[in-house]
């Protein structure tokens, strides 16, 4: 039985729609109009124990409000789901003590204290023996090398300082699902590649279940091997990393090494990503790499020639890029 079982999760939220002036502001008092927002619609979701999935979408495709409601902490519209056989919405205390939620944009640790002094909170709200909860902390300091720190004010650590205090106090209580709603948000190359090394870690040992969502695409390709991608509310993949190359992309990248004093034009090939001569990149249509091939081959002198597929990257904005301009399908 799978940890998380979602089944047509929906959730709508009714929006009023305020028009501008004065005049239709006092009309709105008496007389107020409102739209319906589907945030998530009927989504269907199953992740097996120890799996460390990845949950990307653009803004407000409905990530955030997915992991809102799998940690209860908004109540669906219609559908069902239970991660590990509680329904979330019921808020029962013995889920809240084997589940966690950390958001990457919202602090749970108290600013003006140390963070020590939160720990000791969560301590005895989860009701942690002494003995567990020191051996744990001096695990997860150990492991993201914070100790010095747990005496100094929440307010005067760095963001990835802080991103790591906030992971602490989501893992003291041993949680065994992990919600992860945009963990390295807004931090440098080294404080994400040291939050990735510890969850890649930590994961593989406690083999717990994590859902990420993360706008960083190396944050997945370094801890997902599981992706799924949302948008408009609604799933539209599910699979492994490389697949969604195969799926939604629909060029080849070529390059090509040309012999010395050859520049010929390559426009009738496809896009020309760069020329730095006498080496040329150039976005081919899948279909046609094949008939690009051959044709450049028997008409250039050619050194090298490499085919690979678009960066990640690439291929997930185009994709959003693609569902924001079809909001309606």
């Amino acid at each position: 039985m799978p940890i998380i079982d979602v089944q047509q999760l929906t959730k709508s939220y009714r929006v009023y729609k305020k028009r501008e002036g004065l005049g239709e502001s006092i009309r709105g008092l008496f007389h107020r109009e409102y739209s319906e927002v589907d945030a998530v619609r009927g989504i269907d979701l199953q992740v097996e124990a120890g799996e460390f999935v990845a949950f990307l979408g653009p803004n407000g495709a409905g990530k955030t409000t997915t992991l809102k409601l799998l940690s209860g902490v908004i109540n669906p519209t219609s559908g069902s789901a239970t991660v590990m056989g509680f329904v979330p919405w019921q808020r029962k205390n013995e889920y809240r003590r084997r589940f966690a939620l950390v958001m990457g944009q919202k602090n749970q640790l108290w600013w003006d204290l140390p963070a020590q002094e939160s720990y000791r909170l969560h301590q005895q709200i989860y009701g942690i023996p002494s003995q567990q909860f020191n051996a744990t902390m001096e695990e997860l300091t150990e492991l993201l090398d914070v100790k010095r720190l747990l005496s100094q004010p929440v307010r005067e650590l760095s963001l990835g300082e802080r991103m790591k205090m906030e992971l602490i106090a989501a893992l003291l209580h041993s949680p065994e699902v992990l919600f992860l709603d945009e963990p390295t948000i807004g931090l440098d190359v080294i404080a994400q590649h040291n939050i990735q090394q510890f969850l890649r870690y930590y994961q593989e040992k406690r083999k717990i279940t994590i859902l990420l969502t993360s706008h960083y695409m190396k944050d997945v390709a370094a801890l997902c091997k599981r992706v799924v991608v949302i948008a408009r509310g609604r799933i539209e993949y599910d699979g492994s990393l490389s697949g969604i190359v195969d799926k939604f992309s629909s060029h080849k990248i070529i390059t090509l090494q040309l012999a010395d004093g050859h520049e010929p034009s390559l426009a009738h090939l496809g896009e020309i990503l760069s020329e730095t001569w006498p080496k040329v990149r150039v976005r081919v249509p899948r279909a046609e790499v094949p008939r690009a091939l051959s044709e450049t081959l028997a008409a250039h002198p050619i050194e090298d020639v490499v085919v690979e597929d678009p960066p990640l990257e690439d291929v997930i904005a185009d994709l959003f890029r693609e569902t924001a301009a079809n909001p309606s399908s």
